[in-house]
């Protein structure tokens, strides 16, 4: 779970009671010294592995995600936001990501060369060469910009191996009829730095909800909800490209809290 970050959270989203108790009743969460009940529980790794394989192999991918997450107020009480990301996804290296949002509405656009991200309420654009597939793109902008999208482990083209990586922890706690309107299969899954539970459709192996804690107390919580997955649709070369105008900025592709002025060693 390298890409599925909790600290980098609040610059992604910048661009962007009873059924707990039945849980409690049915499942038991494994002990790693446990024979009967291993730390990572087979059927867990096989729910996760038939989602990859079905995203994986869909040339062209289109969702919402619903998104909130905490950070604490000056007093220590936590606030929460929300925003929504319109994703559009054409393997190997296209990507689109609208976000109207409750704070500046975004979107950002990758055509397999070149990144741009749009302010379109500020009229504001930010442009950058990065030629490469989908996870070159999304290692680069983070490392460049702060960019990061908290769905993006189901946006590689192995979110198998995204999700499972440094893995220590995993079972199925059992089914729930709550999300999407479809009956999911509901994951705890874990490593060093974040707990994430998984609610995925039991037929169509869709990612339907997720909710990750930190396991440092000071890291926020948030959660992304999915909605509206078309696979396998038509989609032209036009949908990649931003609308921009005569007037539109072109401002510099840095970190939001990087001063454009400073000169880096």
């Amino acid at each position: 779970m390298k890409r599925f970050g909790i600290g980098a959270l609040a610059a992604a989203l910048m661009f962007s009671g009873l059924a707990g108790a039945a849980f409690a009743e049915t499942a038991t969460p494994p002990a790693a010294n446990n024979e009967a009940h291993p730390a990572i529980e087979p059927a867990a790794l096989e729910i996760l592995k038939a989602t990859s394989e079905k995203l994986s192999a869909a040339k062209s991918i289109a969702f919402h995600a619903l998104g909130a997450f905490d950070v604490p107020a000056r007093d220590g009480q936590p606030l929460f936001y929300y925003s929504r990301s319109e994703v559009l996804l054409v393997r190997p290296n296209k990507l689109r990501v609208i976000v109207p949002g409750d704070g500046p509405p975004s979107e950002f656009y990758f055509d397999g060369s070149t990144v741009a991200v749009l302010r379109p309420k500020e009229d504001l654009i930010a442009i950058a060469e990065v030629p490469g597939n989908l996870e070159d793109m999304l290692e680069k902008i983070y490392q460049k910009a702060g960019i990061y999208f908290p769905f993006v482990d189901f946006l590689v083209s192995d979110p198998y191996k995204a999700l499972t990586s440094g893995l220590t922890r995993a079972f199925v706690i059992g089914q729930s009829a709550m999300i999407g309107g479809v009956t999911t299969n509901v994951l705890s899954i874990s490593d060093e730095k974040v707990h994430l539970q998984i609610w995925i459709g039991a037929d169509d192996k869709l990612p339907r909800l997720i909710w990750a804690t930190g396991t440092d107390a000071d890291k926020p919580r948030h959660m992304v909800e999915f909605s509206n997955w078309k696979l396998d649709g038509d989609v032209s070369n036009e949908a990649f490209a931003p609308k921009r105008t005569a007037a539109t900025k072109q401002i510099p592709f840095a970190r939001p809290d990087e001063d454009p002025g400073e000169k880096k060693p």
